[in-house]
């Protein structure tokens, strides 16, 4: 099954994304977000090891990048893709590859918005991936954020979904706040 429609998770927060600047959809596939995104008027940087994927992807307003993200070459390359305060706005669904996840915060802009949704412990059960090392612990993004000073959480969830397919996921958004800002009253279509 091809999924086309944005994740639920990633069309609820999406708007708390700020409108300018550059967003991130790490280890897109086909680019379904990136096209939701840009959809919105994002600019938009699609990433992934899938060549023939990635051409899914590109846009006047989607750039694509193909770029092996868990190859140990490939963080030494001029062109790798975190780097400091640069996205606006990052979105991960349906991958987990652990030595990112600090790289995944720092990239994130003051006022930037982290969406990521992945599979979780558990998932074994109703099909792949099975294997823990594809797999997020109990708790594990919600540990993340707070082992970090200045996120702040919006939305978490861990446990079992029975849409698109039943899985067992993990879910986080959250924002870095920018020093000495205000906390924001966010509305959040419960959608």
């Amino acid at each position: 099954m091809t999924l086309v429609q944005p994740s639920r998770w990633v069309s609820r927060f999406a708007g708390l994304i700020p409108a300018s600047g550059l967003v991130l959809d790490l280890a897109c596939g086909g680019g379904r977000h990136s096209r939701y995104l840009a959809a919105l008027g994002h600019r938009v940087l699609a990433v992934d090891r899938d060549v023939q994927a990635l051409s899914l992807a590109a846009s006047e307003r989607v750039e694509v990048q193909c770029m092996d993200l868990e190859a140990e070459d490939s963080r030494r390359k001029p062109d790798w893709p975190l780097q400091v305060g640069r996205f606006v706005g990052i979105v991960v669904t349906n991958y987990l590859h652990r030595p990112l996840m600090s790289g995944l915060l720092d990239s994130l802009a003051p006022g930037g918005v982290l969406i990521y949704e992945t599979f979780a412990d558990g998932n074994g059960l109703f099909g792949k991936p099975s294997n823990p090392s594809f797999l997020l612990a109990p708790g594990e993004l919600l540990r993340l954020a707070a082992s970090v000073q200045g996120l702040r959480v919006i939305a978490f969830e861990d446990g079992h979904v029975s849409s698109p397919a039943p899985a067992m996921v993990q879910r986080i958004c959250l924002i870095r706040e920018a020093p000495g800002s205000r906390p924001v009253t966010l509305q959040i279509d419960a959608g």
